[in-house]
């Protein structure tokens, strides 16, 4: 998969080391083992992320370089250091810096996935004949790159997330740059017009819902998609993921990990793209 080309893990890692937490001192006696790499943790927090594989399966695939319960043991660390928060505030910090983000098309929606582990944070799926589930719901701007998300239960509405999404995009101080802001039929509502007005959110493009009505003047009345399919988009990539689409996670703060980190990598993509694109042939 090309999240694991040598070229992003590089950039990838660049932007990691730096934020990585001091470890602690070495035993006085020199008695315990060497440390492993924090750089052989992150490829093995990469491979799971990607491939959906397990802890132990993980480090199988490391040829036991690192221990499952190593790796678990330094993400928790990583997440109590603001680690891969961080991350995606500098990789949208980079995109902004470099190609510029353009906020006068923003759209959000949700996106339902797996979780038959269940733990908190999820919920029957409704599209999934009611086993366990979780939703992500993001915001984008008009090339793809998420801005915020929130993460939830598959059973939650997708217009009772948006208030918590435009939130975490206003953390960023994004939320005022946005210009037009579109959402699809399913926040046709009151309720999502005050949260939108609340945060100064003027320009709102809801689709309207349908009226009851036959199949054949259905189809022939069906609104386009205009730019909401480009937040469609963003979450279908986010699915090839491994863990994205199901998630073995039982811990909210776990998820929330991964989508920070899989958004990283979508962003990092699209910057080795366009390095690529404008760099002059030698």
């Amino acid at each position: 998969m090309r999240a694991l080309d040598r070229d992003v893990t590089d950039a990838v890692w660049a932007a990691v080391e730096p934020l990585l937490p001091v470890p602690n001192k070495p035993h006085p006696l020199g008695c315990h083992r060497a440390r492993v790499p924090d750089r052989v943790v992150f490829r093995g927090i990469l491979i799971r992320l990607i491939t959906g594989a397990s802890w132990e399966t993980t480090e199988q695939l490391l040829d036991h370089e690192v221990s499952d319960t190593t790796m678990r043991t330094r993400r928790d660390e990583w997440i109590q250091a603001g680690v891969f928060e961080h991350l995606m505030n500098e990789a949208i910090a980079a995109f902004d810096r470099i190609i510029g983000l353009e906020l006068s098309e923003t759209a959000v929606d949700g996106s339902l996935q797996k979780a038959p582990c269940g733990g908190e944070g999820t919920g029957p799926n409704p599209c999934d004949r009611g086993k366990r589930g979780w939703k992500w719901s993001m915001l984008t701007e008009a090339h793809g790159i998420p801005l915020g998300f929130e993460i939830d239960g598959a059973n939650r509405q997708d217009m009772v997330m948006l208030a918590a999404t435009l939130d975490d995009v206003d953390r960023r101080g994004l939320l005022v740059e946005i210009e037009t802001l579109r959402l699809d039929r399913g926040y046709d509502n009151a309720m999502v017009r005050g949260v939108c007005a609340q945060r100064g959110l003027t320009d709102v493009d809801i689709a309207k819902k349908r009226k009851t009505r036959s199949r054949r003047r259905r189809k022939a009345t069906r609104q386009h998609p205009g730019p909401r399919w480009v937040v469609e988009r963003t979450n279908s990539w986010l699915s090839n993921y491994g863990q994205m689409r199901r998630n073995t996670d039982r811990r909210t703060i776990h998820r929330l990990a991964q989508l920070h980190l899989v958004c990283v990598l979508l962003i990092v993509i699209k910057l080795i793209d366009w390095r690529n694109r404008w760099s002059p042939i030698r």
